[in-house]
């Protein structure tokens, strides 16, 4: 990792970048041109395995679809930069609406299936969507959006209702799309993310879909388990095993023992998971009954993985190389990666997070004065590059505060370089709270708990958890002392207005929320509290 010196900053900044040189990506090139690169040299290798069936997709057969679904999005009436949600699991279906998104030069934005119906509404009007592919089972999610088009996947009595049913995407004639001049500022996508705020935000991005700091190649199966809504999934699985002519394998939904049949099935080579899949195969009984040797690459992502797990896994998997990146969806997603996944691999420490990432630069400041400080010093890591978002829809404010005007993003996470140039997460600047790679934004469940009746104030933190890494729970002041409100009771109001990973896992009733005079939570008195064991006694 080379350093050097910004000299247009009126204080020199200490600047990092990967000890490995920057490569050439083509910025000229729409995604979909990028990723079907050269299709004559390799249109007949497998693109998609759809795991619940087996069905195998070449490259010809995925290019082909998503011209046919470009041009089925041209005939409903979907025009360059309309958005496009999609609302699907993992299968071939969310692929083609992708890619055919891309060629038409629409927007896509991915929705998790397990969104409440109002959680959806507030991402389909935040975006303006105008099309929401979906399936059967989630109709009652969608019924009610107003000024959308709905459009199911599946066989369904409900396209006889006046809704759309995706074969007229994939049946059209690719041949009757019109030519789009796509140009290279254009947004392809709008991934969703929780700030502090709570209030539902998209970064406007255009993916590049390769990551040269991971090797695959053309004889690799890519095992696809984490959502494709999600960017880890969708850019640094799919796209970048797309660039690499890579086989990927899409699976709708994590097992356990599922998951280690397809590996030995498919013989998978690459496995990009999150700490909860690692636990998970780590403690699996079942694991010595399954042939798994075929994998060269555990890659970890979305939340920290434990030293003490990877020590673990890497027992159970001595020939594959086990590390992890570290990411966030603003910067696109990755700012670091192990370089133990380069085409040359390099060993990193335990419980580091890599190295910047090529074709990017990276700095860590205090995040008081935002003086740049040299290695082993904590502060705030910020990161510079044509990958990081163009900045959060429609809200010119929060990207000031989050990308200054020398173009650094600032993560909000405290973290250091050390003398190998491995970077280090220590802390977080910012208050989300990561549940199993998820975000959950304070702000927001915070907002639902003072809604209810009997609460007067409320403040959430993260509390360690094995599984989850991070699970939410609440601090809750009673707006009478006399008034009996329970935890469980809390508990259930909350998770029935809320996705799964949002429910709140213990209640705690204090007298008050500590605060500071400007009246902010005070979370670090919470974390200590939680620390010395909270009586619930209130």
């Amino acid at each position: 990792m080379a350093i050097g010196n910004d000299t247009k900053q009126q204080k020199k900044d200490i600047i990092f970048k990967s000890k490995l040189p920057d490569i050439y990506i083509p910025n000229h090139l729409p995604l979909h041109s990028y990723c079907f690169e050269n299709l004559s040299k390799f249109g007949t290798r497998p693109c998609l395995i759809n795991a619940p069936n087996g069905e195998i997709y070449t490259y010809y057969d995925v290019e082909l679809t998503a011209r046919k679904v470009a041009s089925g999005l041209n005939k409903i009436g979907i025009q360059q930069g309309d958005v496009v949600m999609i609302l699907l699991p993992n299968c071939p279906q969310f692929v083609f609406a992708f890619l055919g998104a891309s060629f038409r030069g629409a927007v896509t934005t991915a929705a998790n299936p397990f969104f409440t119906q109002a959680e959806i509404a507030k991402q389909a009007k935040a975006s303006n969507t105008k099309l929401l592919i979906t399936q059967g089972s989630y109709y009652e999610k969608v019924k009610d959006l107003l000024g959308v088009k709905l459009m199911f996947v599946d066989s369904t009595p409900l396209v006889e209702e006046g809704h759309l049913n995706f074969s007229e995407l994939v049946e059209a004639d690719e041949n009757e799309m019109p030519q789009v001049k796509i140009n290279p500022d254009d947004v392809v996508t709008l991934p969703y993310s929780s700030g502090t705020t709570g209030d539902t935000t998209f970064l406007s991005q255009q993916v590049d879909g390769d990551n040269p700091n991971l090797y695959f190649h053309t004889e690799d199966v890519i095992l696809c388990v984490l959502p494709l809504f999600h960017i880890y999934s969708l850019n640094s699985v799919f796209l970048c095993g797309l660039r690499a002519k890579a086989a990927i394998l899409l699976m709708p939904k994590f097992d356990i023992n599922s998951l280690l049949g397809l590996i030995e099935k498919h013989r998978v080579s690459i496995a990009p998971v999150v700490p909860p899949i690692v636990l998970a195969i780590a403690k699996s009984p079942d694991l010595d009954k399954y042939d798994t040797s075929s994998i060269r690459v555990l890659k970890s992502g979305g939340a920290p993985l434990a030293k003490e797990l990877q020590q673990t896994v890497r027992a159970k998997f001595p020939n594959a190389k086990l590390g992890q990146g570290y990411g966030m969806t603003e910067a696109g997603p990755v700012l670091a990666m192990c370089l133990i996944f380069a085409k040359e691999p390099i060993d990193v420490k335990a419980g580091a997070c890599g190295t910047v990432v090529r074709n990017a630069e990276m700095k860590v400041v205090d995040p008081e004065t935002d003086n740049s400080l040299p290695r082993n010093q904590p502060g705030e890591i910020c990161i510079r590059g044509d990958q990081i978002m163009k900045g959060y829809l429609n809200d010119p404010e929060a990207t000031k505060r989050t990308i200054d005007k020398e173009g650094w993003l600032h993560t909000g996470d405290i973290g250091y370089i050390d003398d190998d140039d491995e970077l280090f997460i220590v802390d977080r600047l910012k208050e989300l709270i990561k549940y199993k790679g998820f975000q959950v934004a304070p702000a927001e469940l915070e907002a639902l708990l003072l809604s209810h009746p009997n609460i007067s104030d409320a403040a959430l933190i993260p509390m360690k958890d094995e599984a989850a890494g991070e699970v939410p729970v609440a601090f809750v002041v009673r707006s009478n002392a006399d008034i009996n409100t329970t935890e469980d009771e809390i508990k259930l109001f909350i998770s029935k207005q809320v996705v799964f990973y949002k429910r709140i896992n213990r209640v705690f009733f204090i007298e008050a929320i500590p605060k500071s005079p400007s009246g902010k939570i005070l979370r670090k008195d919470l974390r200590a509290k939680l620390a010395a064991g909270v009586p619930n006694s209130i």
